[in-house]
């Protein structure tokens, strides 16, 4: 449960964390992406519905630089109580989950995670500083700052605008794209 930091963080590309597998991962390692920073849970009633849908948008935006980053807990309800290897075979198995699974933490109290001490500091409003529940979500640019946050109820595919936006993927982009091609293969040959 060890998480690593400059004394004073000022992105998450500042921690090094470890994965499930016990292996120290350095998050700047990510720089250059958007992330998508979750706390997950097993036995959870929305476990489905999220797993479903995060592996919905990393098949989608994966290889346009997005990165889902799944922290078990067990802080809520105790619904993680498996051990790293056990929680990563439920979501690469059930789940056929390809992002990357941590270490188990806590996201509250004294023995919260360093990484989720930072997350926290922003100004969130009515959500204050406390995780609600499993499967809360930060959305993070590629520069690792902060720009969202949203409750464990909201559906991963509702981000999908704002993963976009981040990623700088737009319709317009698309749709200019796509004239272009489309002009050249209609083009007559004047020669």
């Amino acid at each position: 449960m060890a998480s690593q930091t400059s004394k004073n963080p000022e992105s998450v590309f500042d921690f090094t964390i470890k994965d499930a597998e016990g292996n120290d991962v350095d998050l700047s390692s990510f720089k250059g992406k958007v992330l998508l920073i979750v706390n997950v849970a097993s036995k959870c009633g929305m476990t489905n519905s999220n797993y479903t849908e995060l592996n919905q948008l990393y098949e989608k935006y994966k290889d346009q630089g997005l990165e889902i980053l799944a922290f078990p807990c067990n802080q809520f309800g105790e619904e993680e109580p498996g051990n790293n290897d056990q929680i990563a075979d439920f979501v690469c198995t059930r789940f056929k989950s390809e992002f990357p699974i941590f270490d188990k933490i806590d996201v509250n109290g004294e023995n919260a995670s360093p990484l989720y001490t930072f997350l926290k500091l922003g100004k969130w409003g009515i959500f204050g500083d406390d995780i609600q529940w499993n499967f809360a979500k930060f959305l993070v640019n590629k520069d690792g700052q902060v720009v969202d946050r949203y409750y464990p109820t909201t559906s991963p595919l509702s981000l999908e605008r704002d993963i976009k936006e981040l990623l700088e993927i737009s319709l317009v982009k698309y749709v200019v794209q796509n004239m272009t091609i489309g002009l050249a293969l209609d083009t007559p040959d004047l020669t």
